[in-house]
């Protein structure tokens, strides 16, 4: 609930009687002839260079080779965006079925972030275990970047009219087009902006973690290895499956929305992962200990953090 009162109090404040309406998908000044760049696409790719710079400059400041970040981010980019038009292809398979020729056209939207995570997840696992570095390690280094990403990608929602909610009246309500309604809706014009919800609440989420990162640096607070991405996964989890329950595209599974099945169990491993660390006292189950990375020239320049 606290959640719904941030939103509530931002959009009160900040947005009276204001309504959005997408522009379209595509990027005006960027359209030459039958070829043009779509926002979906744009946001997607800077919200990939943002990631990778902001999570390089983290790791420096850990004092952890910035050549990793980016080693990495090549693994990240080639698993995590066919997963995630995988994962919701196959969620959708009744409608790709029929239309197997729009598969791979990932850039009219449907992309599913929990498939992009585990496909990452993936090669990530792959990655440190070629590498010989912690896993855990680069995770802190990555979640801010990645919820960022999230925070920037969701805006492509809103320039493809699609990932909203239900029908509402609220003054920052959101206008769809009559041929990207769903059926049953084809009266209705105003929706929830679910896109906004996430993306602010994201943008939050980014802020916290921020805040604890710097906060250890400057040792005001002492993080154990893993803390941040588990702070990650339970955060944006609590505000993803609050605002899933608004959203009339969910992915189903029977009667289920996967989305708030999957964040449930986010939720669980991080505060398990959370419970590990600090009422156990034990560091988490890595490919390697992180403190033999500190050791390691290769990876680190130095094993000490900066003060």
């Amino acid at each position: 609930m606290l959640f719904l009162a941030v939103i509530l109090v931002f959009f009160s404040l900040l947005l009276p009687a204001f309504q959005f309406t997408s522009p379209g998908p595509e990027i005006p000044f960027l359209k030459w002839g039958d070829f043009s760049i779509r926002w979906y696409g744009f946001l997607i790719a800077s919200a990939v260079l943002i990631g990778v710079t902001l999570s390089q400059y983290l790791a420096r400041r850990r004092h952890v080779n910035p050549d990793l970040i980016s080693d990495l981010a090549l693994w990240l980019v080639i698993a995590a965006i066919p997963s995630a038009r995988l994962y919701y292809v196959l969620f959708q398979w009744q409608e790709y079925a029929q239309h197997p020729d729009q598969i791979l056209a990932i850039w009219k939207g449907g992309i599913a972030i929990h498939g992009a995570i585990l496909g990452g997840l993936i090669a990530a696992l792959l990655f440190v275990r070629i590498q010989r570095v912690s896993f855990w390690q680069l995770a802190d280094l990555i979640a801010p970047s990645l919820i960022l990403g999230q925070a920037i990608g969701r805006w492509g929602n809103f320039f493809n009219s699609e990932a909203f909610g239900d029908p509402t009246d609220l003054p920052w309500k959101l206008y769809i087009p009559l041929n990207r309604r769903p059926p049953g809706y084809e009266n209705i014009e105003y929706f929830h902006p679910t896109f906004l919800y996430e993306s602010v609440w994201n943008f939050i989420v980014f802020g916290i973690l921020m805040i604890l990162f710097f906060q250890d640096l400057r040792g005001q607070s002492k993080l154990k290895v893993g803390t941040l991405f588990l702070v990650y996964l339970i955060a944006y989890s609590c505000g993803r499956f609050w605002i899933e329950g608004l959203r009339t595209d969910s992915l189903m599974l029977g009667s289920l929305r996967i989305a708030q099945v999957v964040s449930l169990v986010e939720i669980a491993i991080g505060l398990l992962g959370l419970l590990w660390l600090y009422v156990l006292h034990r560091p988490l189950p890595d490919v390697i200990p992180a403190q033999e990375v500190g050791n390691s020239s290769d990876v680190t320049h130095s094993s000490k953090r900066t003060p």
